[in-house]
């Protein structure tokens, strides 16, 4: 589910760019790329609960710089903490049934690292093989001191809107996340219109209404001109067009940038 929004992704309302391509990456010679460790027995697959610790945090977290390249896993994979260092968990096609596409933010020695899902500011590393990639061409950038959300595509602008962000019991995490997939929410106070979900989770879990525990960060419309504050339980109140246009345009694994 959601922050404030009570409703997982829904795998009908997600879709990938276009026909995955195999990934283009620099060729090395075997001595230069690291060998993945052999993996343990008994690592969890991430999913939409918290994610498992040990992960490295990212190394750019309030970069604004295009992210053009997403990664989507063939199978069950494992994913590490370094370019052959050690396994901490899995990766899975599809996340409560929606197709996982992450941003790659680097390329090392034929790995590559990519911004991880329900844990905030960290990677995960990929050894070569059992994914593809997808081209990225729309990006969110969220300034919260400014209250405004705004929508880029191939580094251009778009669209820019005025929203209410995270109470500060329960701010708007900032650094880098990306666009899980859609939700279908009930109730008029989302203006009857489909929220996303994005992979980012609340700082502090438990400062969020019993209801929403290990809900995720949400986009979503509201059924009040209520925008410019700091009100909601951590998600980005938009205005019903805005996340209509949203909705309409984003692929999932889109990048999303939260800047103080």
């Amino acid at each position: 589910m959601l922050t404030g929004c009570a409703s997982k992704p829904t795998a009908s309302a997600v879709y990938l760019e276009a026909e995955p391509a195999a990934p283009a990456l620099p060729s090395p010679t075997p001595s230069e790329v690291p060998s993945p460790a052999p993996v343990q027995g008994g690592l969890k697959t991430i999913d939409y609960t918290p994610a498992p610790k040990g992960f490295p945090a990212d190394p750019d977290v309030g970069s604004t710089a295009q992210l053009t390249e997403g990664l989507h896993v063939l199978k069950k994979t494992p994913v590490y903490d370094a370019p052959g260092g050690t396994a901490r968990a899995y990766l899975a096609p599809a996340i409560s049934g929606v197709q996982l596409v992450m941003p790659i933010v680097e390329h090392r020695a034929d790995w590559v690292a990519v911004l991880l899902p329900s844990v905030n500011r960290t990677v995960g590393w990929l050894p070569p093989g059992n994914y593809t990639t997808v081209k990225l061409h729309d990006q969110l950038l969220v300034n919260k001191s400014a209250h405004t959300l705004t929508w880029l595509r191939d580094g251009v602008t778009q669209q820019s809107w005025t929203v209410t962000l995270g109470a500060s019991a329960t701010p708007t995490p900032v650094g880098r996340t990306f666009v899980l997939g859609h939700s279908t929410l009930p109730g008029k106070v989302y203006a009857g219109v489909d929220a996303i979900a994005l992979g980012a989770v609340p700082d502090n879990p438990d400062a969020v209404a019993t209801g929403l525990k290990g809900a995720h960060i949400g986009i979503h419309a509201w059924y009040r001109n209520d925008f410019g504050y700091n009100k909601s339980n951590g998600c980005i109140r938009v205005p019903k067009p805005g996340q209509q246009t949203l909705l309409s345009e984003l692929a999932a694994g889109t990048p999303i940038v939260v800047v103080a």
